[in-house]
C-alpha cells in the first residue's frame, strides 16, 4: 500500500472508532443518568434551596414536610407522622420568598362528628398526613390525604366490616376534608375513604401510598399513589362535587390512564404533585420523583409522553470564609411537595432520616442537617420548555 493510502485509510479508521467511541460514551452517559427507564429523553437543572426558618431564626425543627400548595399568596404545607411531636396535625404556612414560616399556628383539630366517627383515635392520635390540595373554587377548604396508619389505633370489628374493601390497604386510605376558620383554626369536617377497583392491581403496601394530590380542570382530584403491586407509580383521580363530602362511605377512585415512565427494576415513586393550566387546554401535572430526584411533566391530554427532568439540588452553606463552597450539592434531597404559583414551581423536601447526613459537606449545615431541617427549593416554569412537549 502507498503512503499516501495508508494515511488515508489510517485517517478513516481513526474517524469511525472515534464516532463508535463517542457513541457508546453518550449512551452510557445516558444510561447512568436513567439506567432502567425506557426510551426517555431527560433534561437537567440545577435548583439552589434556601433553610426553611422557625421564628426564632433557626432551621426549621423536624417538620417532615410531606405536601406543599399555594394559599393566599404563601405555601402550605403539612407534616407526616414520623415528624417532631410539636410539628404534627397543623399546617405550616412559609413564605416563599424568604422560606421563613409565618407567625400563625394552623393546628388541625376535629369536628364533633369526627370524633364519633370510625377513623377518631387514628386522627387524634398521630395521623401520617402526607398531601395536600386547596379547592380551587373556594381556599378555605383545603384537602389532606392519610397513608400508613399500622402505627395508629386499629377499627373497630363493625367499621373494620364496613370499609374491609378497599382494594388497596387493610386500613383504607382517607381523604380528609380541612375548614380553615377565623384565626387561622383549623377544623376536619369531613372524612372519605377510598376505594380502588382489583383490576387497578394496587397491592397492600401501607407505607408507600397517596402521596401527590392536584386539583386540575373542574374539581377533578388528582392522586399520587407511589407504586403499585407491579412497583409502579400510579395516577388515580375523583370527582370531588357538591355532594361529595355528604356521606362517609368509600369513594370510588378512577384510573384516568396517564401515561407516566416505564421502569425495568427499582421503585421510581411520586411523591408530590401540583396541576399547571397552560392556554386554557387540559394542562399537566407536574409530579417529583423523589428517589430518582426528578420531575415529571405529564400531559393531560395524552398527546405527549411524560418529560423528564433531572434535578441537582443545593444547600446553602452560608460560609463567606472560603473554608466551603457557597452551595453544597445535596446527596439526597428527598422532595415530597411541589406547589406553582404563577411562573415558579416550588419544591420543599422531605429529610428522609436513613440518608440525610450523607448530605454533610460543609461543618456549617451539620447541625441543620442533625435536626432534619428542610429547604425550600424554586425553578422558573419556562424551563419545562412546555411548548416544546
Amino acid at each position: 500500500m502507498k503512503s499516501t493510502q495508508l494515511n488515508s485509510w489510517l485517517l478513516a479508521s481513526a474517524v469511525v472508532v472515534l464516532g463508535v467511541f463517542v457513541s457508546v460514551t453518550n449512551m452510557e452517559s445516558s444510561s447512568e443518568q436513567n439506567p432502567d427507564t425506557k426510551n426517555i429523553a431527560a433534561s437537567k437543572e440545577t435548583v439552589q434551596g434556601k433553610w426553611i426558618t422557625e421564628l426564632n431564626g433557626g432551621a426549621m425543627l423536624d417538620p417532615q414536610t410531606s405536601g406543599l400548595k399555594h394559599w393566599r399568596g404563601k405555601l402550605l404545607s403539612i407534616s407526616d407522622a414520623s415528624a417532631d411531636s410539636s410539628q404534627q396535625k397543623q399546617l405550616h404556612l412559609i413564605d416563599p420568598n424568604s422560606a421563613a414560616l409565618e407567625p400563625e399556628a394552623m393546628q388541625i383539630t376535629l369536628s364533633d362528628e369526627l370524633q364519633q366517627g370510625c377513623f377518631a383515635d387514628y386522627l387524634s392520635g398521630e395521623p401520617d398526613y402526607e398531601a395536600l390540595a386547596v379547592n380551587p373554587n373556594n381556599d378555605n377548604e383545603i384537602i389532606i390525604v392519610t397513608e400508613d396508619a399500622t402505627r395508629g389505633a386499629g377499627l373497630s370489628k363493625e367499621c373494620m366490616q364496613r370499609f374491609n374493601n378497599s382494594g388497596s390497604t387493610d386500613y383504607p386510605t382517607l381523604l380528609v376534608r380541612l375548614v380553615v376558620k377565623d384565626n387561622n383554626m383549623v377544623e376536619a369536617t369531613h372524612i372519605r375513604p377510598l376505594q380502588f377497583a382489583p383490576k387497578f392491581n394496587v397491592g397492600d403496601f401501607p407505607n408507600d401510598g397517596i402521596e401527590g394530590l392536584a386539583f386540575g380542570q373542574n374539581n377533578q382530584l388528582y392522586l399520587g399513589l407511589e407504586k403499585d403491586r407491579n412497583k409502579n407509580a400510579r395516577i388515580f383521580s375523583v370527582q370531588i362535587n357538591e355532594d361529595f363530602w355528604n356521606t362517609e362511605d368509600f369513594a370510588k377512585v378512577s384510573d384516568p390512564e396517564l401515561s407516566l415512565p416505564e421502569h425495568t427494576s427499582g421503585n421510581h415513586p411520586i411523591n408530590g404533585m401540583d396541576y399547571l393550566a397552560v392556554n386554557g387546554e387540559s394542562g399537566y401535572l407536574i409530579a417529583a420523583a423523589r428517589n430518582d430526584s426528578q420531575l415529571w411533566v405529564i400531559d393531560l391530554a395524552k398527546k405527549q409522553p411524560t418529560k423528564i427532568i433531572d434535578l441537582t439540588f443545593l444547600a446553602p452553606t452560608d460560609v463567606s470564609d472560603g473554608s466551603c463552597d457557597v452551595w453544597d450539592k445535596m446527596d439526597n434531597a428527598s422532595i415530597e411537595g411541589l406547589g406553582i404559583i404563577g411562573d415558579t414551581i416550588w419544591m420543599v423536601n422531605d429529610p428522609w432520616k436513613r440518608n440525610y447526613m450523607k448530605n454533610v459537606t460543609c461543618p456549617s449545615n451539620e447541625a441543620k442537617l442533625k435536626t432534619m431541617s428542610p429547604l425550600l427549593f424554586s425553578m422558573d416554569v419556562s424551563k419545562l420548555n412546555i411548548s416544546r412537549l
